[in-house]
């Protein structure tokens, strides 16, 4: 424990200014929350004001989100901060010297998950861009999800080198791993217990003194830098591979004949003392950004930090990565239903006219990153098959990763227009109230498919229409007969 520290700690006082680095779905809310607490007196938001990124900053100094998609309270919240002068978001990252803490919440993909080695290229230049203006005294938090070993490791090697300040006696730094899910950003910053790692206890406590103002229902839980790497990443990794577990679970049904649902409420039925399930949905493939590659951190961190050399099976799999190529594999399954479909009137994939439904990952979300619908249009467009895409969340100007000659539109009339299949990738409100016979007659054929990956459609009513259903785990309608 650095008394040098501490004393400088002291000096400061509490924690009275913030900066958080990367206005995202990470960084505005928790930038919006520490702005709204009584305990903190500024908060800057910094963003790069790039062409891809710049209008952010215009937005939210107009007291606007940029963030689309249902956020309860965010805009709200927003414009109230920025009224009382308590929010401004700046690309001027000099003023990180006026800061007591700042926050770097950054985008940490892997490139290549196949060499385990992390695109910390965003990442990093935040570091050097608070390293360039760190003072002594200032806390310096992670809160993007990283390799374990980054913190103490590559981080801390940055800002020492940057700053010419040690850490652990100059300046704080500890990693507490955001926690939050789109459409409930707010709610779950408060609500969520906080992990925070410093990479000494002085640097916990600091870390516990900036978190804590801003949760309600939930607790701080101190722990390593590395601890709390590795908890976020391995949380994320359980999470990824319970899914491929009913994701699995759903081709066997289907396999058999059953209803994949079915089972899953049996499942899910027993309780009791002792008895723990937590069985969650099949669907048509996992997107965003953290359980599509928090799994590969795990991994990569093994070898970074390991003590001793891993006793594991030789040469078998990892059980996490396993998990992971069953949830990539959902989307080709996807095509799979929808050429079995299409062969059942007796029409191919190729020239078939696609309407794939949802380029969101998430239902009423407008975030598309690492969308599983991505992969799905490829392999139709490489098929042979038309494929037009309708999404009423995303903005086809912002998507990410949309593939050149894809187009997105928010016209679902035009999109099922003389379509052969309508194929459902996100559950969003708007597809789950579709009326059969309005699609079909949009489609303009006596039998066209429907293939459900988000279970959003009840079969008999489309089957009774004349489509020929295929749905994710539905092997009790899957065979059925075709009406008319």
């Amino acid at each position: 424990m650095s008394e040098k520290l501490q004393q400088l700690f002291r000096e400061r006082g509490p924690i009275r200014t913030i900066g958080v680095i990367g206005m995202g779905y990470v960084g505005i809310p928790a930038a919006m929350l520490f702005a709204d607490a009584p305990e903190f007196i500024q908060v800057y938001g910094f963003q790069r004001d790039s062409s891809s990124s710049g209008y952010k900053i215009t937005m939210l100094n107009a007291g606007e989100s940029p963030l689309k998609g249902e956020e309860p309270g965010l805009e709200d919240l927003i414009a109230k901060v920025v009224s009382e002068n308590k929010f401004v978001c700046t690309a001027d990252f000099s003023k990180i010297a006026e800061c007591d803490a700042v926050t770097l919440a950054i985008q940490t993909p892997f490139k290549n998950p196949k060499d385990l080695i992390p695109d910390f290229t965003p990442l990093t230049d935040g570091i050097r861009n608070v390293g360039r203006y760190l003072t002594p005294g200032t806390l310096v938090v992670l809160e993007s999800t990283i390799t374990p070993g980054t913190t103490t490791g590559m981080a801390r090697a940055i800002l020492e080198e940057e700053s010419g300040l040690v850490a652990g006696e100059d300046f704080g730094l500890a990693h507490a791993p955001e926690r939050v899910m789109v459409g409930r950003l707010l709610q779950n910053i408060r609500e969520h217990d906080r992990i925070v790692g410093g990479i000494d206890e002085v640097c916990t406590r600091r870390a516990c003194e900036l978190y804590g103002p801003v949760l309600t229902k939930a607790k701080l839980i101190p722990m390593s830098a590395t601890a709390a790497e590795v908890t976020k990443t391995a949380e994320n990794t359980f999470r990824d591979l319970q899914i491929a577990a009913v994701n699995e679970l759903a081709l066997y049904c289907e396999a058999m004949g059953i209803n994949v649902y079915d089972v899953r409420t049996g499942v899910d039925s027993l309780k009791g003392e002792g008895i723990t399930r937590a069985i969650l949905w099949p669907g048509a493939g996992v997107g965003g950004h953290c359980l599509t590659k928090d799994t590969y951190h795990l991994e990569r961190g093994v070898s970074v930090v390991a003590a001793e050399p891993l006793d594991y099976p030789e040469g078998r799999e990892s059980l996490f990565v396993l998990a992971r190529g069953i949830n990539d594999f959902m989307p080709a399954h996807m095509l799979t239903l929808t050429k079995d479909a299409l062969a059942r009137v007796g029409k191919d994939i190729r020239g078939a006219q696609i309407a794939l439904l949802g380029w969101a990952f998430l239902n009423d979300s407008d975030d598309a990153r690492n969308t599983p619908a991505e992969p799905f249009y490829q392999a139709a467009v490489a098929a042979g098959a038309g494929v037009r895409i309708h999404d009423p969340w995303v903005d086809p100007e912002t998507a990410p990763d949309v593939p050149e000659g894809a187009n997105i539109t928010r016209d679902l009339d035009a999109v099922l227009q003389g379509a052969d299949a309508v194929v459902i990738f996100a559950g969003h409100k708007e597809y789950r109230t579709l009326v059969p016979a309005e699609v079909k007659a949009h489609c303009g054929c006596s039998h066209p498919v429907l293939v459900d990956g988000r279970n959003v459609a009840e079969p008999d009513a489309w089957i009774a229409e004349g489509f020929v259903y295929k749905g994710i785990g539905r092997g009790d309608k899957n065979r059925h007969v075709i009406d008319g």
